[in-house]
């Protein structure tokens, strides 16, 4: 006799009912089900896998504290998903300041008529080479480690994480007016480290 496939929600219903009812099994089966995605998004956020690790495990301990609040409107992998999120943050404002890159001398000049006081150079277009997107990938995320912290979050929040402004606003605690203004300063910072990567001085032959 055959069994029809659980969906994902149907799956993650029935953990639910099962730790809410004491099942230390169904407890294990939600952390194993759930912990690589939630390491993953720990880790743009943090730079040390050990604090990514305890990131997870306190967002752990408090997704199961609180789950009987939890109505399923949303997927418990989004629901999840923000608790960890906000653990991330709570450590980002609380941790030491680290060294970064200054903000102000990746910001772009312009000249009396608003426009751009040095030359923009164009971005190169991208390899196929699975190799090549690698490094690239690489690249991009040891630039986005290089920006202050307030505004590394918020370029993850809004680029990555795909949060929209309000939802930004909220978990940082600003508005969301801070946050747009934020959210371009950084953007602008990246391109300018990112520039060495795709930036081309001359055309190719």
């Amino acid at each position: 006799m055959t069994t029809a496939l659980l969906s994902p929600k149907t799956e993650d219903a029935d953990l639910i009912e099962r730790v809410r009812a004491g099942d230390e099994a169904a407890c294990e089966a939600l952390v194993r089900r759930h912990a690589g995605a939630m390491m993953a998004c720990a880790r743009r956020f943090l730079r040390c896998e050990d604090e990514c690790a305890d990131a997870v495990q306190e967002a752990f301990l408090r997704a199961f504290r609180a789950l009987d609040s939890f109505e399923g409107n949303a997927a418990l992998s989004s629901w999840l998903h923000r608790i960890v999120v906000n653990q991330c943050l709570g450590r980002l404002r609380t941790r030491k300041r680290r060294r970064t890159v200054s903000l102000d001398d990746l910001l772009p000049s312009f000249d009396e008529n608003g426009r751009h006081a040095g030359r923009v150079a164009p971005w190169s277009a991208g390899a196929d080479d699975p190799l090549v997107r690698d490094e690239t990938c690489a690249r991009v995320r040891a630039c986005i480690e290089q920006l202050p912290d307030a505004y590394r979050a918020v370029l993850i929040l809004r680029d990555i994480e795909e949060f929209d402004t309000d939802q930004t606003a909220a978990m940082l605690g600003s508005t969301p007016g801070a946050v747009k203004t934020r959210l371009h300063r950084a953007r602008q910072a990246l391109r300018s480290l990112l520039e060495p990567v795709f930036g081309t001085d001359t055309a190719c032959a």
